[in-house]
């Protein structure tokens, strides 16, 4: 059995584990890390690469609520359940369905936004620190649409996202072509946004970052965590860690460690995807996400990545060969000349039912810090969560208010 203690234990060693021990360390602390699997290797690898800090709508608004029998149980829907899962699921899905009512679909909205800001100068200082800024790609990036009528529609989405502080410029057909002459002439148009920033390969990006931190990383899986006169006492097969604060940043796998740490969250699992195609020149040149299609063509380092969708189906069942092909026959409406796909991967977001992560102190006290559930924004909010986190383990007002994004909103 191996000891250790330490001022912070940090659970998940993923980019939001590593930003809150790049932070940390930074800072002066003394922290470790603990993760059974290589730092970096789920929804960090995964994702579609986007610093999207104009990501601020929820996934549960108005519309989604309308159509959510459809979407939840066609097979197709970029929105889609695990029939088998939908006992297990009925709980959040409830939450869910409150939280895309139009009032608390506003207010999550802005919660979001107010959270989002800065991050893409946030995200440039981390690359820069860590030697890592050629990585980032500060092109923007487009929703795209393909009929006009879903271009007429798009004016009133981003209108509400301009009243949030996003820049975003609507475009037309032929401004898209000059833009990314690589892809289809569409009827519609795009909606731009400017400051977006792309990170051309996340998984070198997320290695980087932990070869930059001088901490320990131990690769064990947490079984216990509790509270003890000396500490908070995070253990598992082969070792023991005794620590005076401990930050739960395991992503979709954080909500059993709440429980442990006397927090009951009501954290599903979105199961989300991607197919590559290795190629040498780009058939694009910014992220691309054609909005009736629910993924983003995402031109990475050496190959083109197609990634998302969302499946609600929990942590154990084993992908979904459906999903898999139908980004396969999305990306070839796109590209008809596409072949066999390189590869295709699937992993784990942590979802909450209103899109807001959870950030602060346990109930039980501010030895347990949460830092978990962003969704589809993980990425983007990795520096910001960083800075939270070290300002709550510092005994610091955070420099930004995490009201909605404490760990006892849901009132459980």
């Amino acid at each position: 059995m191996t000891t250790h203690q330490t001022e912070v234990a940090i659970i998940g060693a993923g980019v939001v584990g590593l930003a809150i021990a790049e932070r940390l360390a930074a800072e002066g602390r003394e922290v470790v890390l603990i993760d059974p699997n290589p730092a970096g290797s789920g929804a960090s690898y995964g994702n579609a690469g986007t610093i999207a800090d104009y990501a601020v709508l929820p996934v549960g608004t108005p519309d989604v609520l309308k159509n959510l029998p459809s979407l939840l149980f066609d097979r197709n829907s970029p929105l889609s359940i695990r029939r088998a899962a939908l006992p297990s699921l009925a709980p959040w899905l409830l939450r869910f369905a409150y939280q895309s009512l139009p009032g608390p679909a506003r207010r999550n909205a802005a919660a979001i936004a107010a959270l989002l800001a800065d991050a893409a100068p946030l995200w440039q200082g981390l690359a820069e620190r860590i030697g890592a800024a050629d990585i980032l790609q500060k092109r923007g990036c487009l929703y795209m649409y393909e009929t006009a009528a879903a271009y007429r529609a798009a004016d009133r989405d981003m209108a509400f996202r301009r009243s949030l502080g996003i820049s975003v410029d609507l475009i037309g057909p032929g401004e898209l072509r000059q833009l990314e002459p690589g892809l289809p002439e569409v009827e519609g148009g795009a909606a731009f946004f400017p400051n977006a920033v792309f990170m051309s390969d996340p998984a070198r990006m997320v290695k980087q970052l932990a070869a930059a931190i001088d901490v320990p990383v131990l690769p064990h899986r947490v079984e216990s965590l509790k509270r003890d006169k000396g500490g908070v006492v995070v253990s598992g097969e082969g070792v023991t860690i005794t620590a005076r604060k401990v930050v739960l940043a395991a992503g979709a796998h954080s909500r059993r460690f709440a429980r442990m740490a006397g927090d009951s969250i009501p954290l599903d699992t979105e199961r989300g995807y991607h197919v590559e195609w290795d190629m040498d020149a780009p058939r694009l040149t910014r992220p691309t996400c054609p909005t009736s299609r629910g993924f983003y063509l995402c031109p990475m380092s050496g190959r083109l990545r197609v990634a998302g969708t969302v499946e609600l189906g929990g942590l154990t069942a084993p992908p979904s060969p459906h999903r898999v092909a139908k980004l396969v026959e999305g990306a070839r409406a796109i590209f008809p000349d596409l072949g066999e796909p390189s590869r295709d991967w699937m992993g784990f977001r942590p979802s909450l039912p209103d899109s807001l992560p959870v950030i602060g102190p346990s109930r039980g006290g501010a030895d347990v810090i949460h830092a978990y559930g962003h969704g589809h924004i993980g990425l983007t909010l990795a520096p910001i969560t960083a800075r939270l986190v070290a300002d709550l383990v510092a005994g610091r007002q955070p420099e930004r208010d995490i009201h909605a994004t404490r760990a006892t909103r849901f009132g459980l």
